[in-house]
């Protein structure tokens, strides 16, 4: 995840990021210039072309289409960010549910038991580096997808991780309790955060492996295109050569948001707006080490 100082406008605005969508855009913002001055050519030494086609007129239809592509937009880039968002407040409710386990567990566990202080200071932080390799696994994508995808590898749905480690955890008490160690409503206290582990896990999996509608973003994708598309036909008379600078900048823009939605609906990848799952990870593996030790 990008960290930056929202206060520094001039870093923001003359900053290019490696996450900065001008430059996955480049050769489409590129396309859209060479096109619009093809267009502006062709009008402006051609004119009876685009009065015979009744080109001018075009600019109606922008105007009434403008709004509704600001809605799709505001719409699309609205439910991305909800997906990241609930992302971070998993990854939040895990490092608390972790915390919480291991402060129960150093209250309920005797000091001299040092075995089973191990084995939960390795297994707590171990299944937060478990869940992030798993969301981040192409298997997990696609765990919902109708088509078979035999070319990725090891693809097994039996061996869940996260479930494995969360058995270990599950089984570890449950033993515990049968030695003597834990009483019974000390059992009935840890219940809710082991529990919660495998919750946190699904709800990730649920944002992870459901994507927004294909057919919603290919129509957004489609929307876009056609307007910039023809955004040069009805400006060419008015604006002329300016045509090309205002065209590929409305494309940026345009184009722009549905990038950043894009990134940000899956929090769980690699990418550089990403959930930082890895530092949350070595955050659980800190904190577990300084309660339980």
């Amino acid at each position: 995840m990008v960290n930056y100082n929202s206060k520094e406008w001039m870093v923001s605005i003359f900053r290019f990021h490696k996450s900065d969508t001008f430059r996955s855009l480049f050769p489409l913002l590129v396309f859209f210039a060479l096109y619009s001055w093809g267009v502006v050519y062709v009008e402006l030494n051609y004119p009876k072309i685009s009065a015979n086609l009744h080109i001018r007129n075009i600019t109606v239809m922008h105007t009434l289409l403008g709004f509704a592509i600001s809605m799709l937009l505001v719409f699309r880039t609205n439910t991305a960010y909800d997906r990241w968002w609930e992302g971070r407040k998993l990854w939040g409710a895990l490092v608390n549910n972790s915390r919480n386990l291991s402060v129960k567990l150093n209250s309920f566990l005797p000091h001299d038991d040092t075995k089973s202080r191990g084995f939960f200071m390795k297994l707590i932080p171990l299944f937060a580096a478990e869940l992030k390799s798993h969301l981040q696994a192409e298997k997990t994508r696609l765990a919902l997808d109708e088509k078979i995808h035999p070319e990725i590898p090891n693809f097994d749905t039996s061996k869940h991780i996260p479930n494995q480690v969360a058995s270990l955890m599950m089984s570890r008490v449950n033993l515990l309790y049968r030695d003597g160690k834990l009483t019974g409503d000390q059992l009935i206290l840890l219940n809710g955060e082991l529990q919660s582990f495998l919750d946190i896990c699904g709800a990730c999996e649920r944002i992870k492996n459901t994507p927004i509608p294909y057919s919603y973003s290919t129509f957004i994708k489609k929307f876009i295109f056609a307007y910039v598309v023809t955004l040069p036909l009805g400006f060419a008379y008015n604006l002329g050569h300016f045509t090309i600078p205002v065209t590929t900048f409305i494309f940026y823009v345009l184009a722009s948001l549905e990038l950043i939605a894009e990134e940000i609906e899956d929090p769980f990848g690699t990418d550089a707006n990403d959930l930082p799952m890895q530092k949350i990870a070595d955050n659980i593996k800190k904190n577990v080490a300084e309660i339980l030790a």
